[in-house]
């Protein structure tokens, strides 16, 4: 539930007048090749970084993947894709793996290394820190891994781990020079490079010309600050921004064909998380009855209109390693119904656990609950609170709405689904499973991983407790004259990318 970026994380802070102070002093945007791009995120006030290992909120991350380089990022089908790593190869049982840096520069000259890749892995995993990927970090043996030369790295690992490029594209894996720890200024290896910061209202980059991929089209990259949705979209509208980040479908809806609408598809996971180790959910027979009574379309229709679709049981529709060839399951009241007298729960009372704390999850609850009352079933709504909700989840109540951004499936089992699990919102957990998910991904043989990725959505489908019923789409909009920004979900490497956009 603690999506990679949240909404929560950032909506609902007080809006600031940030937005119209950046664009008053700011250069505008010229036509043709060149200019400055001018986009609008909601953003964190005092509390914004600039270190690219504490980034957090969309503004954050997007500014990090401007200044900085990753050893890969996230494609479209969310799996690794080389970046700063030209390559990247393992050892027979998955233990060390060697990889070459292709040929790249610090903004201030200096060539990327392979100590400055440790040098990076080393900060982030300080055990004195509490940096966001360090968890993703964790199965590197740094003591042991070494720089072969400047241009490779060899990392030993804890246990085999044939997905470890995932590792390198791990949301804040950013590499910065050897020894940096003032990030006031920062160097990175990224597209753009530093020029000036307004904390709380705006950061300006200048184009990187020596980009190890070639350099952006754009001359300058600003960010700007709206925490409103409507304050973003009446920036855009005024040609005061060129980008506005994070629409509502609605929005979307009513705007299109003024401005040109970018709909990323299958970035958000919706569903509803049954607690399978208690009363009520602890019997098969009443999750599947759940399953089974749902509307999706309904749902998808009421909660996100023309700009998501429905979900079958399973996180991570269209990604790597999904099952596709998953029946899609559809409503079946009656045998719902029977079900629900197997399992001896006529008239149970379903008390359902919602919050503000994201959008659409109140909407999607009530929606929810007329349809358990369809079935024979009592619904309640608890609402909780926005400021505790993904941490009260983990422990109290039977059936709460869930959301997750996009993330490899690899990663989601493990961070969901495992016994070991700390976000385990299911309380799933299963040895047969675990030991499924040790072979995905240490097994020598591909099929053999791959048999594994399907005997486990196969048996989440059959059994599990997540009730996904839809994805939804991510929206940004931008100005007619500009193009090049790809529709991609959410933490994945074309996301918020403006080093490919023009203008003109």
């Amino acid at each position: 539930m603690h999506d990679h970026l949240t909404r929560r994380g950032f909506l609902g802070l007080t809006a600031s007048a940030a937005l119209l102070t950046g664009c008053g002093t700011g250069t505008g945007s010229s036509g043709g090749s060149g200019g400055r791009l001018r986009a609008v995120f909601a953003g964190g006030g005092a509390t914004e970084v600039l270190d690219p290992h504490l980034a957090n909120l969309f503004n954050e991350a997007a500014r990090a993947k401007a200044l900085y380089d990753k050893l890969a990022d996230l494609g479209p089908d969310v799996s690794p894709q080389p970046r700063l790593a030209e390559k990247w190869e393992p050892n027979a049982d998955f233990t060390l793996w060697r990889v070459t840096l292709r040929q790249a520069r610090f903004h201030d000259g200096r060539p990327v290394r392979a100590q400055d890749v440790l040098a990076s892995y080393a900060r982030i995993t300080d055990p004195g820190k509490t940096f966001r990927a360090k968890s993703s970090l964790a199965l590197i043996d740094l003591p042991n891994s070494r720089s072969v030369d400047d241009r490779t790295v060899e990392f030993r690992l804890k246990r085999p781990f044939a997905e470890f490029p995932n590792v390198l594209a791990a949301f804040g894996t950013y590499i910065v020079p050897e020894g940096t720890q003032d990030f006031s200024k920062p160097v990175g290896s990224g597209p753009f490079s530093f020029v000036s910061w307004k904390p709380g209202s705006s950061v300006l980059l200048k184009r990187n010309p020596d980009y190890w991929e070639g350099a952006p089209s754009i001359e300058e990259l600003e960010f700007l600050i709206a925490n409103e949705e409507s304050a973003r979209v009446n920036a855009l509208l005024g040609g005061q921004v060129e980008y506005a980040h994070d629409l509502t479908p609605a929005t979307a809806r009513q705007h299109e064909g003024r401005v040109t609408i970018i709909r990323a598809p299958n970035s958000a996971m919706q569903a509803f998380a049954m607690k399978v180790d208690r009363a009520p959910f602890d019997n098969r027979d009443l999750r599947e009855a759940l399953f089974l009574l749902t509307d999706r379309q309904q749902l998808v229709d009421t909660v996100m209109p023309g700009s998501g679709q429905i979900g079958n049981d399973l996180f991570g529709k269209g990604y790597l390693h999904y099952a596709s060839d998953t029946p899609q399951r559809t409503p079946d009241l009656d045998k719902a119904k029977a079900l629900i007298r197997k399992a001896g729960a006529d008239g149970l009372t379903v008390e359902l656990t919602t919050s503000a704390a994201a959008a659409g999850f109140v909407e999607a609850a009530t929606v929810f609950a007329d349809q358990l009352r369809a079935a024979g079933l009592k619904a309640t709504i608890v609402n909780g609170s926005k400021d505790t909700y993904w941490a009260d989840i983990l422990a109290k109540g039977s059936i709460a709405s869930f959301r997750s951004g996009a993330m490899p499936i690899e990663t989601h089992i493990a961070q969901r689904l495992l016994s070991t699990s700390t976000t385990n919102a299911t309380k799933w957990a299963r040895p047969e499973f675990d030991a499924l998910y040790e072979t995905a991904v240490s097994a020598r043989n591909a099929a053999d991983r791959e048999a594994a990725y399907l005997k486990m959505q196969q048996t989440l489908h059959a059994e599990g407790g997540l009730l996904v019923w839809g994805f939804a789409d991510w929206i940004v909009a931008t100005s007619p004259k500009v193009s090049g920004v790809q529709a991609a979900p959410t933490n994945t490497l074309d996301w918020a990318r403006f080093d490919k956009a023009k203008l003109g």
